[in-house]
């Protein structure tokens, strides 16, 4: 083909891509996705991407529960089966929720380069705080029983725990952690938090004195659990003690053994909890509830650890439930 003739051609493409019928075309487009923006809303997510325990939580005032699924956070009304909706405006992956003790907020950690821990209203649906402090992603985090701090620990690449007065926006204390940590637990006094992961139980102390007059960040003091003979285990989830037994910290491994710390951060005594792995544990002041494979839950008394009962294990997917008539 000549150089004239593909000149031609160019020509005419340029001449009918400036025409009028396209140009309405395109902004009739353009007001059918803004219209449609308008009208298009999440109404039930399927399905959850936890990585772990500390994905799923649940408000013990109105037992609303809330988990992720990718950059949503999913409020589940259990009672209603209705669900109610936070997106992620930054797009990032969850990895990480709990609920503030009066169950108004909602804090979240999530993975990816520079990933931020964030308080959300659970009314509004709003953000209403954001701490950027972690380089790779955020394991796990918690309220602290005051409602004053919140405590978050990054992945094992970021090798951070902070302390923060997120009212504030601001970190109080902050200090490294080089084991991979799946756990956190603050003290019902909220004078310490206790993190546990692999071959790791650490107790971690607030001086309120420090972190409430000085306005930099203060070293946070870490005392390590004295594991004994079982410091080779993966210690999947702790719960610090409640109500006569508020002294006691207690842990799960993943190979099934409960274990009780006492006030001077000595692994004191274990059970085993006759499963092949436990995944869960929470702590009431009666009793201690431990969820291991295959649905099984077993109940303990948190003041001598003897087993109570099991909890009756959920029916298969598919199960008529209004047909049984006996107990099994």
């Amino acid at each position: 083909m000549s150089a004239e003739g593909s000149g031609t051609i160019r020509t005419r493409i340029k001449n009918l891509l400036r025409s009028p019928s396209i140009k309405l075309r395109r902004s009739g487009t353009a007001r059918h996705k803004n219209d449609l923006s308008g009208k298009v809303t999440l109404e039930k997510v399927l399905g959850i991407t936890s990585p772990g325990n500390r994905a799923l939580a649940c408000d013990p005032r109105t037992g609303l529960l809330a988990y992720p699924a990718g950059c949503v956070i999913i409020l589940l009304n259990p009672r209603k089966n209705k669900e109610q909706h936070i997106l992620n405006s930054s797009r990032k992956a969850i990895t990480t929720l709990a609920f503030s003790p009066d169950g108004k907020y909602v804090v979240t950690g999530e993975s990816g380069h520079m990933p931020a821990v964030r308080v959300w209203e659970v009314s509004e649906h709003a953000q209403v705080a954001e701490l950027q402090e972690h380089k790779y992603g955020v394991s796990c985090v918690a309220f602290s029983p005051n409602g004053k701090y919140i405590v978050s620990v990054g992945y094992q690449h970021d090798m951070m725990v902070n302390v923060w007065n997120w009212k504030k926006n601001v970190v109080v204390a902050a200090n490294k952690v080089s084991s991979k940590v799946t756990a956190v637990s603050f003290s019902y006094d909220s004078s310490y938090f206790v993190t546990a992961g692999n071959r790791h139980v650490k107790f971690w102390y607030l001086d309120h004195t420090k972190t409430s007059k000085v306005n930099a960040t203060v070293p946070l003091l870490g005392r390590s659990g004295l594991l004994g003979e079982l410091r080779n285990n993966f210690f999947s989830d702790v719960a610090c003690g409640r109500g006569r037994q508020s002294s006691s910290t207690f842990c799960i491994t993943s190979s099934g053994l409960l274990c009780e710390f006492n006030d001077r951060r000595l692994l004191d005594k274990w059970v085993d909890l006759r499963s092949s792995q436990a995944t869960c544990l929470s702590v009431t002041e009666e009793f201690i509830f431990c969820g291991c494979s295959d649905g099984t839950v077993r109940v303990f008394s948190p003041v001598n650890l003897h087993f109570l009962c099991s909890l009756p294990r959920p029916h298969c997917l598919g199960a008529d439930i209004a047909s049984v008539v006996e107990a099994r």
